[in-house]
């Protein structure tokens, strides 16, 4: 997967199924520890609730994720849960699911649809933010290739952060990692015909 995606704002919904009621909030959280303390807060708020079932995923590469039925029977919350998350490519992301039993038993094959549906509603409830690994480069250019330099790059850059104008031209930028590589290409060929100068910002 070349991109991953979060939300940018705690985000809710709620669904009912046969007399139960299914909450789920969504939290955008950078480490195992701001999960934690996400799910542990919903938990706290929701205490009367018969059950907190909860997922997460952190990291850049999503590769950090666990999960809990919470006394839901084993298999039929926490995972589906997770499983949904990972359906929409997402991660920095935390999920709580909280059930107020309504009486009427659903089954492990109803569990699992109602825990994903709960989570798939809430991913779906507003546009998703797409995260993106970038590279700060600094380029300074004389105003006469100005122009030319940005029309070369354009396709490359995530954004602007500074343009200072002074005997010359330095631009901030910021570029997608995974365009590095071509842009630096480029660059170089000109800097090497003395054209401009560019360097990465650590």
């Amino acid at each position: 997967m070349d991109y991953f995606y979060s939300i940018k704002k705690q985000r809710r919904t709620d669904i009912k199924i046969k007399r139960s009621v299914f909450i789920c909030t969504m939290e955008y959280v950078e480490s195992i520890d701001k999960a934690k303390e996400f799910i542990s807060s919903i938990s706290k708020e929701n205490h009367t609730a018969t059950h907190n079932c909860w997922a997460y995923i952190v990291g850049e590469k999503a590769d950090v994720f666990h999960s809990s039925d919470a006394g839901e029977p084993s298999g039929t919350a926490g995972k589906p849960m997770l499983n949904t998350l990972k359906r929409h490519g997402m991660t920095n992301v935390a999920a709580v699911v909280t059930r107020h039993f309504g009486g009427v038993k659903l089954g492990v094959r109803g569990l699992i649809e109602a825990y994903s549906e709960s989570v798939s509603r809430t991913i779906e409830l507003k546009k998703l933010r797409k995260l993106v690994q970038t590279i700060k480069i600094c380029i300074e250019v004389s105003y006469e290739f100005n122009h030319t330099l940005q029309n070369l790059i354009k396709n490359f850059i995530v954004g602007i952060q500074k343009t200072d104008y002074s005997d010359k031209i330095i631009h901030i930028l910021e570029v997608e990692d995974q365009d590095f590589k071509k842009l630096d290409k480029l660059l170089s060929e000109y800097q090497s015909r003395e054209i401009l100068k560019f360097s990465v910002i650590e």
